[in-house]
Order: C-alpha cells, then structure tokens, then sequence
C-alpha cells in the first residue's frame, strides 16, 4: 500500500510512544516555560483503505455494455468455433489484454495472448445407406446416426439384440452376454406397468434408462460395445416426427478434438420400428408379446427373434480447423507461484439459416466481464495495488462444442495445475431466469465447496462485505437433472483436482436462440454480478493462506 505524506508524518509520531501502546497514542510536550505541562491527543490511526471497493468501482455496466456491443454483434457472426467470427472475438480479447497492460504468457505461435490448437468439423456424407434383405431404407427417413462412425464403407452389421440395455441391481440384460467389439440393438424406454409407470423404480416415476439414451450409450461403451442401435417399439412414439425435428440438427457440421484417445461416447444410430422389424425378423404383434414378457416378470426376458444381418453405409467427412483459447497475465508480487484462474468462453453457435446466434448472455456476458475486470486488476497493479497472487484471465474456445478450449488447457496448462489455486468462471450474468423474475438480485453459485469447503465461505463473506445478492446453490444437488456442474469450463479445472466456483443466471427463454442479444442484458444486474466475482478473486488474491483441497462432494 502506497503511504501518504501525511500518514507517514502520523507513523513518525507514533513510533515514539512505546511498544505496547495501542490505537491512540499520547505524547507530552516539555514546556518552553514554567508553564504547566500540556497533553495532546492524537486522533485514532485511519482505517486502511479498501482498494477492492476501488478498483470494484471499475467494472461498470458502461464498460461491460461497450465490450458486449462489439462481441455480440452480427459482425462476430455468432463466434462459431474455428470459424471467422470466433477468431475475431479471440483477437479482440488478446487486444484488451494487451490494452490494459496483462502479459501475453504462450510462448509458442507468433501470438504470446492466443493458445492455438486444432480441432476437426465433422459432418455426414451424401450416400448414407441401409439395406435388409432386399429392402433398401433412407437416411433421415428411416434411420440416421449421432456421433462418429464406423461405417465409412458399406459393411455386414449383425446386432447382438440386448434388450432394454439396462443393468441394475436386481435386472441386467448384459447377464453372460458378451458385447465386447460388436454392435448391439437397444430397445428405446423401459419396463412399464399400469398408467406407464416405470417398473425399475421405487415410486413409479421414470428412471435415466427411460428417459435419456444417452445412460444406455455411456453402458455399452463400458461393456466394450462397438456401436449401438436403438430403436422403439412404443406405439405413442413418432419416429417420423421425431427425425423430421432432429435432421437440422443432425445435417449441422459437429466438432471432436484432435488427438483425443477416445471418442466422447459410443457411436449411436437410430432406426425406425420398421427397420427394427426388419432386422430382428420378427412382427410388431411378437415384439409386443415380448415386451409384455418384460413387463409381467419385471425381468429379462431371453430373445428368440433371429436377428437378420442389415448392409450399412454412413461415413463421416472430417475438415480439420485452427482455433484458440486467450491468455491474458497479471504477475503476482510475494505469492506469486500461486495462481488464480478467472475464466469465460468466446464461442458461441455461429450462423444457421441465415440467422445469426449473438449469445449476448451465453457467454458474451462472461467473456466482457472477464475483460473488464482484467482492466481493473491491471490498473490495480499499475497504481502500485496488484494482486500478490498471479492471475490468469482465460477466456476459452470451443465450450459450445464439448468444453474443448478448457480441456485442451488442462492438458497443455502454461502454468501447472498444481500451482492453480483455483477457478472462478463466468458463464452467462446478465440475464433473469424464471425462477427469479420479480425477485431480489441473485447469481446461481454452483461447485464452490465441492473441492475446497473455505472457497463457499470466502465467497459468502465477500458477497455479504459489498452489497448482497442472494446466492443459489440449488445446482449443487447431485441429483440436478441438468447437470450444469458438467456442462461449463470450471469442470475441466474440477477434474483436476483444482477448486472452482461457477457463476451462472440460468437458462431462459432466449437460450441457444438466434434472439439472445444485447437488447435483452441486464447491465445493472450484470455489474453486480461481476462485481461479486472481482472482489472474491481481490481477496483470494490477497489473503495470507493458500484455500485447501479438503471435500470430495459429489
């Protein structure tokens, strides 16, 4: 802290009086003459000045309005990763770096700002096929694929018919099954009884093999599965509606990593109950029967249906496209081996159909908030009051994509995990969910004591210091259905073993929209918001003992 002329005057006095005095401080003065002794008293040392709530006043809703404005414009072409507009919102962002003074630390590339790696856009080939016996099927008519495959050239698929595909304590369709290497046929759903009420549960209500495919895919990878297809047999389903809804999305261009080991999941397709007929060479009457089999013992049931092979074709084309995460940092001064991290993602959904997706909220409002609070730590530092801690503002690629930008950056960290004292990310501030409208000023807080219990408390006494909002931690529950924990960057940093806090407004109605734009930002709100995360990371940067590593919650 710098010392004023008059502040240095008061610690000169006051280094006279001895060593136990305290606060006030009383010096006699001999008099000149037989004047009676005199006393004077010294006013009460000021209190220290809370640069925090200086350097707060910085990130304003002016300066987050005019970051936003340029990001969220249609200029940006909604930041798609690896596209033009991504590689324009990561430039902008290495320039307000560079602008406020932070230090570009990559040192590969011609840029020390920007992290460059690639990733590949895949998307379906025309002349996707598929035959049974002497019945030729369409694709997005009869059938179609998620994820990679296989099957770039026209091959023989016998499946391995496994049921529900279910296993759980008490019911297993994988029971002596060996599906190691081999593709399998999953029916769609689960066991159900009277008024459709899920069997495998205790109240009735639908568990995840019923409700997301995605439990049964994640299954089969486990059992060694090469890929799976799914099909229902439901008479309410509407596999025709259902592909006529999905083929946008399916006909999209889809990313993987470079030089993952691993496919994300098991290569899933899709077939009509027609198909589904086909292939196990059975009717829809005898499939009924055995699903009523199912039913009545609240068991596997074995299969007597003789599965025909199907002749397949669905290739994958793959462009391999340059994209970046952006490094911006503040060197710390006596703990500066530490780091924190504050991040935010770039990227958002591009253009489709002529439309172009802005994400002002998702994640515009990260990203600028990310950017001003930069400036204001770097002025911080400038004015001789920076961090003793080292800051890393990360503002990544790719989070749209499957959190790609992160987790290339805590496989190929610029400073070690293991000096990363933790993670504070930023991803969507400047909107009002519905479960708030009408309601005080809040932020969702999601994962601050799921490794480390004194972030959550730090967190807390910094809200409750400078203005509080309520703080909602409804999506730490494990059982939250929608799984925000998993779905944003500070997961990458959590698997780590790195401590982090995620800040969040929730979803709304713009979500994933082509109308969540500026227009729609609360700035007030957002000023707020960011506002709490500069002073959380002011004090995490500041404070004398490193946060410990000491829950494991789920």
């Amino acid at each position: 802290m710098k010392q004023t002329p008059l502040l240095l005057a008061f610690l000169a006095l006051a280094s006279a009086a001895p060593a136990h005095a305290q606060g006030k401080v009383k010096v006699k003065i001999k008099p000149a003459t037989n004047a009676p002794a005199t006393k004077i008293k010294t006013t009460s040392a000021p209190a220290e000045k809370d640069w925090s709530v200086q350097y707060a006043d910085q990130v304003t809703a002016e300066r987050l309005r005019t970051h936003l404005a340029v990001l969220a414009s249609d200029e940006y072409e909604g930041r798609e990763t690896g596209q033009k507009g991504q590689h324009m919102a990561a430039d902008y962002v290495a320039t307000q770096f560079k602008a406020a003074g932070l230090t570009g630390p990559v040192t590969t590339g011609t840029d020390p700002y920007q992290q460059h790696f690639d990733v590949e856009q895949v998307t379906w080939a025309d002349g996707a096929t598929l035959k049974v016996g002497k019945t030729r099927y369409a694709w997005l008519t009869d059938f179609y694929g998620l994820g990679d495959s296989p099957f770039a050239q026209e091959t023989s698929v016998k499946p391995v018919f496994v049921g529900y595909g279910i296993e759980q304590p008490g019911y297993s369709d994988y029971a002596n099954v060996d599906v190691k290497g081999k593709d399998i046929l999953v029916l769609m759903g689960e066991p159900t009884g009277d008024g459709g009420k899920a069997l495998l549960s205790a109240d009735g209500a639908p568990t995840k093999w019923g409700t997301d495919y995605r439990g049964k895919a994640q299954l089969a990878a486990q059992k060694g599965a090469r890929t799976v297809f799914f099909v229902s047999f439901n008479p309410t389903s509407n596999f025709a509606k259902l592909t006529a809804r999905m083929a946008p999305y399916i006909s999209r261009p889809s990313m993987v990593m470079v030089g993952n080991d691993k496919p994300s999941r098991t290569p899933s397709f899709f077939i009509s109950p027609a198909v589904g007929l086909a292939v196990l060479g059975t009717t829809d009457a005898a499939m009924q029967t055995y699903l009523s089999k199912i039913n009545a013992t609240k068991q596997p049931v074995a299969a007597t249906f003789k599965v025909v092979p199907m002749q397949l074709k669905a290739e994958r084309k793959r462009e391999k496209l340059d994209t970046q995460n952006v490094l911006g940092f503040i060197e710390g001064t006596d703990k500066k081996e530490d780091i924190i991290v504050i991040s935010a993602h770039h990227d958002h959904l591009g253009k489709h159909d002529g439309q172009v997706f802005n994400g002002a909220d998702d994640d515009g409002s990260g990203t600028t908030a990310i950017i001003t609070m930069a400036e204001a730590f770097a002025k911080a530092k400038q004015e001789g009051h920076g961090p003793r801690r080292s800051l890393l503002f990360l503002s990544v690629t790719g989070e749209e994509k499957g959190l790609f930008g992160s987790e290339y950056y805590s496989k190929h960290p610029i400073f070690p995990l293991a000096s990363t004292e933790l993670d504070l990310n930023v991803d969507m501030i400047g909107r009002t969910d519905v479960e708030h409208e009408g309601k005080p000023d809040y932020v969702y807080v999601i994962g601050s004591d799921k490794l480390a219990s004194e972030l959550k408390v730090i967190l807390e006494a910094q809200n409750k210091q400078y203005g509080p909002i309520d703080l909602d931690y409804r999506f730490d529950d494990p059982a939250d259905p929608n799984r925000f924990y998993y779905r944003s960057d500070h997961y990458n940093f959590a698997v780590n073993k790195v401590p982090v806090a995620f800040f969040f407004n929730g979803v709304h109605a713009d979500y994933h929209q082509q109308s969540d734009e500026i227009e729609k930002i609360e700035f007030a709100k957002m000023e707020k918001r960011a506002r709490l995360v500069f002073h959380t990371a002011w004090e995490l940067a500041n404070r004398d003992g490193r946060i410990v590593v000491d829950s494991n919650k789920p």
